[in-house]
């Protein structure tokens, strides 16, 4: 089974799971071809020794989770099949597996978290731009978790707007990496802004302009500012 013959059943299974959740078919309409498309991909994760995240073997174990009582709305339950399959498809389509830890500033965690599953998602142009504005807006985000105005005054003069991630984040690493030494880490960080907004306005932005802007976002917040701010110190 190919990578992409793999993505359609997993994207197969989300649809039931979602339809049967939020009004549609009846689940004794839908659950045999449901049993076979999950037997299918457990089937291919075995083979591929990734761990099969998706527990539910037939949709009426699923409605079983779902009619608990902590999904009640329609939504959640959408969220909740999202949260399930879409780091699995991430992972077959970039081949990274997602276990990088939090780094504690959540609007930037929950941002970054939603890049990652509109890559996994993105099928056309319009929605790989959307990931590249998604990366702009995780940049901008911990830009602001970590710039000071006292302590990182604009390196132009000019006074950053609250939107202006790129100014914020020069001048914050400029003070906090200062140096020499530290120059290829402030420009790798000046370089992952310009290319999240480079693949925004791209209108012919590809699946591989999306995955470069999400790995040079996540690396900038990740491994670059957390570090830098002091997130990934030992405890």
């Amino acid at each position: 089974m190919t990578d992409e013959e793999l993505i359609a059943a997993l994207e197969g299974i989300r649809r039931n799971m979602i339809a049967v959740a939020t009004g549609g078919p009846r689940i004794q309409d839908v659950n045999e071809q449901y049993q076979r498309l999950f037997a299918t991909v457990a089937a291919e994760l075995a083979r591929r020794h990734i761990d099969n995240p998706i527990t539910y073997g037939s949709l009426w174990d699923w409605y079983g989770r779902w009619s608990t009582g902590d999904l009640p709305s329609y939504q959640s339950r959408r969220v909740f099949v999202g949260d399930l399959i879409n780091p699995l498809v991430n992972r077959i389509r970039t081949g990274r597996v997602e276990d990088v830890a939090p780094t504690g500033w959540q609007r930037v965690d929950r941002t970054v978290g939603e890049l990652r599953d509109r890559l996994a998602s993105a099928r056309n142009e319009e929605q790989f731009q959307a990931v590249g504005l998604l990366g702009r807006d995780a940049l901008i985000s911990i830009a602001q978790a970590v710039y000071v105005r006292e302590r990182h005054p604009p390196l132009d003069g000019v006074e950053p707007s609250p939107t202006d991630g790129k100014r914020m984040l020069e001048s914050y690493l400029a003070v906090e990496l200062a140096g020499g030494a530290n120059e290829e880490a402030r420009r790798h960080a000046r370089s992952a802004l310009d290319f999240a907004n480079a693949v925004t306005h791209r209108r012919t932005a590809t699946f591989r302009d999306a995955a470069l802007c999400v790995e040079a976002t996540t690396t900038v917040v990740f491994n670059v500012i957390a570090i830098v701010a002091g997130r990934r110190d030992p405890q």
